[in-house]
């Protein structure tokens, strides 16, 4: 069911579709058992779609998960990254993929593949639910994406508006936003 403030952007079926095609991707791309660090908490639901779809592609990666804050109750980054919940596996001489929910400003998976390649990872890849390449802030670029997004806030599919609209099974934008340009 559809909240009545809520508008389809990607539906459920689109969504599938597309995990299980970028599934594919990545294991042709990479080696097979490297360590997946999900950015959490946006990215859990694309994570586990995601998982599920590299086991089937023939992938047996370790996984574990980084909490990065720089929104809180916002719609917009404050620019400054905490480190809620640091990874626990050894990234040193591994290759890593990190996966998040949305790609805009850059800060955050900068930060991120940046932290993990001080920490000695062979490599740092970015895999990325949603890209919204002109609200790019730093220098970074996904390895692997999902889906443009147009300049809207979105939510569902893992993605919130102040910790809510996470459950929801398509990503939506919610009421009437100004159309992009």
């Amino acid at each position: 069911m559809t909240p009545s403030d809520v508008k389809v952007l990607f539906s459920a079926e689109e969504i599938a579709a597309r995990v299980h095609v970028l599934a594919r991707e990545i294991a042709a791309a990479v080696d097979h058992n490297c360590l997946l660090v999900a950015i959490l908490k946006g990215s859990f639901v694309f994570s586990a779609d995601l998982i599920r779809e590299l086991h089937d592609a023939g992938m047996r990666p370790q996984i574990d998960f980084l909490t990065l804050s720089s929104y809180g109750e916002a719609t917009q980054s404050s620019g400054h990254i905490e480190v809620v919940h640091d990874v626990t596996d050894r990234v040193r001489a591994r290759a890593v993929i990190l996966i998040d929910d949305i790609l805009e400003s850059g800060r955050t998976l900068a930060y991120a593949k940046t932290m993990l390649l001080d920490r000695g990872a062979e490599a740092v890849r970015v895999c990325v639910f949603l890209d919204k390449r002109h609200k790019r802030k730093v220098p970074i670029e996904a390895d692997f994406v999902g889906f443009e997004c147009p300049d809207k806030f979105v939510v569902g599919y893992g993605l919130d508006h102040a910790h809510y609209y996470r459950e929801l099974p398509y990503v939506g934008v919610i009421g009437d936003q100004p159309r992009a340009d």
